[in-house]
C-alpha cells in the first residue's frame, strides 16, 4: 500500500474508533444524564403513559389518575379534597412539575424505582400493564379534617404530632388550593397555575412546614425548660427575683406585661398568666449559650428536619447580646419557629423529655402493596430530663385549668397547653400572630397528640386576637379528633 492510501487508511481509522468511543459515551457514561433532562420530551411522555401511584392516609387513597384528552400525556393526577390533602401531597403536574411527597417519592409513585426493578420484570413476561407503588402515609384522617375545618377562611396552619413515635397526624395550612386545578397542561391548567403563583395569600406556601413566626408566649415553655436543666430554678412554686418593673439587662428599657400579679412570680403563676418579665428574667439568668442548648435540642436552628418534605430551619440567634436573649426568651426578636417546630417542643415535653424525629411517611409499598420500605421511629434528643418534662407539663396543665388556655380543655381528659401572641410588623403595626400548643393525655399518662397552631390572619379585630381566643379552639378540636379515633 502506498504512502497516500496508507495515511487514508489510518485517518478513517482514527474516525472509526472515535465514532465507536462517543458512542459508548453517550450510551454509557450519559445515558441517565441525557434521559432525565428536562428537554427529553420522550421522558416526560413516558413519565404519564401510566397511572401513577397512590398516597395513603388511613387505608384510603387521597389521589388518583384520570385519561387526558387531546394530549400525548396520558394520564393526570387528580386529588381527592385536593384543598384538605395539598400540604402532605404537594402537587404532580404535567406542565408545572411536582413538589412535597409527590416529588420526594417519585420514583415508587411512577414505578421507576430500583427497588421496583422485580415487579417491573416480572410485568415483561406476564403482559401485565406498568403501575406505580404506593406512599402511606402516618395522617389521621380525622384529625386533619378537624383541623381544616376549624382554620376555615382564617390564613394560619396546624401541625400536630404523635409525641411517642414523631408520625405527624395531621397539617394543615390556609388558605389551601385544589392541585387537580392544574395537573394537566391545557390552557385552562395555566390560567389555574398563574392565579395561584400569584396570589397574595400564598396559597401555595405549606405554612406548617415552610413558613416561620415569632412563637411569642408559646415558647417560654422552652425558657422554663432551660430555667429547670440549668438549675436556675429548682422550685416552680417558688418566688422569683423578678422586679416588677423588669429592666432588660445593660438597658433603660421595662419588659412590658399585660398581666397582673407579676412581680416575683413563680414559674407556676408567671406561666399561668404569661408574664413578660418572669420569663425574659430566667432567660437572661441561663444565659444566651445555655438558651442556644437547649432551644436547639429541641428543634431550633436545625436545617434538616426532613419529614420527608424538609422543614425550614426554626431559629434561636447564637450571637445576640444581653437585651436581646431576654427578648428572645419570651419569644420575640430573631426567634422564629414553624409551627411543626412548636409542635415538636410540645411532643417533646408531652413525652417525658424525649424527641422522636417528625416523620409522615409510614411505608413504602410495591404495585403488589409489599412493604419495601418501613419507618421506625428514631429518637432525635432529649431536651428535658423526665422530671423536669413533669413540671413543665404541671405547669402547662395549669394553664389551661386555670390559665389562658380554658378554651382548649376536654371533659374528662388532662389537657396541657400555652397560649401565645406575637407581635408582627415593624413597630407591632400588624395585625399580631396567634397561637396555641397543647397536648392530650391518656389515662395511662402517654400522649397521643401534641399540637401547635398559629393564625396569621383572621379578620378579627386587634383587640381580639389572642391565641386563646382564637388558636385554641383548633387545637381542642385536632385532640378531639385523635382522642374519639384512638377510642374507635
Amino acid at each position: 500500500m502506498n504512502k497516500p492510501l496508507r495515511r487514508i487508511s489510518i485517518f478513517c481509522g482514527l474516525l472509526v474508533l472515535a465514532l465507536l468511543v462517543r458512542t459508548n459515551w453517550l450510551q454509557y457514561v450519559k445515558a441517565e444524564e441525557l434521559s432525565t433532562r428536562k428537554e427529553n420530551r420522550r421522558v416526560q411522555i413516558a413519565q404519564y403513559a401510566t397511572e401513577r401511584g397512590n398516597i395513603i392516609v388511613e387505608g384510603n387513597p387521597i389521589t388518583g389518575s384520570t385519561v387526558t384528552d387531546g394530549s400525548d400525556y396520558k394520564y393526570k393526577r387528580k386529588y381527592l379534597d385536593g384543598p384538605l390533602w395539598s400540604p402532605v401531597t404537594g402537587y404532580a403536574s404535567q406542565a408545572f412539575g411536582s413538589t412535597q411527597l409527590e416529588s420526594l417519592e417519585d420514583g415508587i409513585l411512577t414505578g421507576n424505582d430500583d427497588r421496583l426493578f422485580f415487579d417491573r420484570t416480572i410485568g415483561m413476561f406476564t403482559g401485565e400493564k406498568r403501575q406505580g407503588g404506593n406512599v402511606v402515609t402516618t395522617l389521621n384522617a380525622a384529625a386533619q379534617k378537624a383541623a381544616f375545618d376549624k382554620l376555615g377562611s382564617k390564613k394560619g396552619a396546624v401541625a400536630a404530632i404523635d409525641p411517642r413515635t414523631g408520625a405527624i397526624l395531621a397539617l394543615v395550612s390556609t388558605p389551601s388550593y385544589d392541585p387537580t386545578a392544574f395537573a394537566g397542561n391545557s390552557k385552562t391548567d395555566e390560567k389555574a397555575w398563574v392565579e395561584l403563583k400569584d396570589s397574595e395569600d400564598k396559597k401555595l406556601v405549606n405554612r406548617a412546614l415552610r413558613e416561620t413566626y415569632p412563637p411569642g408566649s408559646t415558647f417560654k415553655v422552652v425558657t422554663a425548660g432551660a430555667a429547670l436543666e440549668h438549675g436556675v430554678v429548682k422550685d416552680i412554686n417558688a418566688p422569683t427575683d423578678t422586679p416588677e418593673p423588669y429592666i432588660l439587662p445593660g438597658t433603660t428599657t421595662p419588659m412590658v406585661n399585660h398581666a397582673s400579679g407579676c412581680e416575683k412570680a413563680s414559674l407556676m403563676k408567671a406561666l399561668e398568666v404569661s408574664c413578660n418579665s418572669v420569663f425574659a428574667n430566667m432567660g437572661n439568668q441561663v444565659g444566651r449559650d445555655n438558651m442556644v442548648k437547649t432551644a436547639e435540642k429541641f428543634g431550633f436552628n436545625n436545617a434538616e428536619i426532613d419529614t420527608p418534605v424538609r422543614a425550614f430551619a426554626s431559629v434561636y440567634d447564637k450571637n445576640m447580646d444581653k437585651p436581646s436573649n431576654a427578648l428572645s426568651s419570651i419569644g420575640q426578636f430573631n426567634t422564629a419557629a414553624t409551627p411543626l417546630q412548636m409542635a415538636m417542643v410540645t411532643a417533646a415535653i408531652a413525652n417525658n423529655g424525649k424527641l422522636m424525629k417528625p416523620y409522615m411517611v409510614k411505608q413504602l409499598e410495591s404495585p403488589g402493596l409489599d412493604v419495601i420500605e418501613k419507618h421506625e421511629p428514631e429518637e432525635m434528643s432529649r431536651p428535658l430530663s423526665v422530671e423536669n418534662a413533669k413540671r413543665v407539663r404541671d405547669m402547662m396543665v395549669n394553664v389551661v385549668d386555670n390559665g389562658t388556655g380554658g378554651n382548649a380543655k376536654i371533659r374528662d381528659v388532662k389537657v396541657g397547653g400555652k397560649t401565645g401572641t406575637a407581635q408582627h410588623g415593624e413597630g407591632n403595626k400588624k395585625r399580631p400572630y396567634a397561637w396555641f400548643i397543647s397536648y392530650a393525655e391518656n389515662p395511662d399518662g402517654s400522649s397521643p397528640v401534641a399540637v401547635a397552631v398559629v393564625i396569621e390572619d383572621s379578620g378579627a379585630e386587634r383587640e381580639d386576637i389572642s391565641g386563646g381566643g382564637l388558636a385554641a379552639p383548633v387545637a381542642k378540636a385536632v385532640m378531639e379528633a385523635v382522642l374519639k379515633s384512638n377510642k374507635g
